[in-house]
């Protein structure tokens, strides 16, 4: 697999200097800005919302990834488009109608992606592959950041990796939780070529480095 992408989660920036936080990220080599979107509700922690996303949008140039962490999600996505995503995903368990939100974020001008959590079964797929751009891989339980990666997910990962690939169509493999540079190699063997880190880089001195270092482990897959 030729493109890996490394997708820091803003979740673990400074959010009192979150601006200069999303450029000094991308200058470092972030290729996506990861966006957590936690409701207090499905989830059990409240974080931003579309507001913050239109803050931190004339600050970079590359895509934001919005997961939206909330149900139900169906209201959200058109704020979210308006506000400058560029991606949008969502839980299956957090919409009535999964066709349908797929739909309705295509309709605002965003790519689509489904998540699923650790215990979530993989089913939904079989129904929806035609419309997905990303299929988000949580590898911790979602809701707070900082977490250890759950390495039962490297199955989940490899068998995703499968079905896109018998669907012949290009749709990214992202996973979030607990990956670092110690891990992003298996990770990687495993099939993703999407890769959120939040505390494993705003958590260090110097981003950069830490980009480097993952991308030379990826070098090596």
């Amino acid at each position: 697999m030729s493109t890996y992408r490394i997708a820091p989660s803003i979740l673990s920036a400074d959010f009192a200097r979150l601006g200069d936080e999303v450029k000094n990220v991308v200058a470092a080599g972030a290729d996506i800005i990861h966006f957590d979107v936690m409701d207090n509700h499905y989830v059990p922690n409240l974080t931003i919302g579309p507001l913050v996303c239109e803050a931190i949008r004339p600050h970079v140039q590359v895509p934001i990834d919005v997961h939206l962490m909330v149900k139900p999600v169906d209201r959200i996505i058109p704020d979210f488009a308006k506000a400058g995503a560029n991606i949008i995903s969502f839980h299956p368990e957090a919409s009535e109608h999964i066709d349908r939100t797929l739909q309705l974020i295509h309709d605002h001008g965003c790519k689509a992606g489904l998540v699923f959590n650790p215990a979530t079964p993989l089913h939904y797929l079989e129904h929806v592959m035609d419309k997905l751009d990303l299929i988000l891989i949580m590898s911790v339980n979602p809701g707070f950041g900082g977490q250890s990666f759950i390495n039962q997910a490297l199955k989940k990962i490899a068998a995703v990796r499968q079905m896109i690939d018998a669907s012949g169509r290009e749709i990214m493999l992202e996973v979030d939780g607990g990956v670092k540079v110690e891990n992003i190699a298996d990770v990687a063997r495993a099939g993703a070529d999407t890769f959120v880190a939040g505390s494993a880089i705003f958590g260090k001195p110097d981003y950069k480095a830490v980009i480097d270092a993952m991308r030379q482990q990826l070098a090596q897959v």
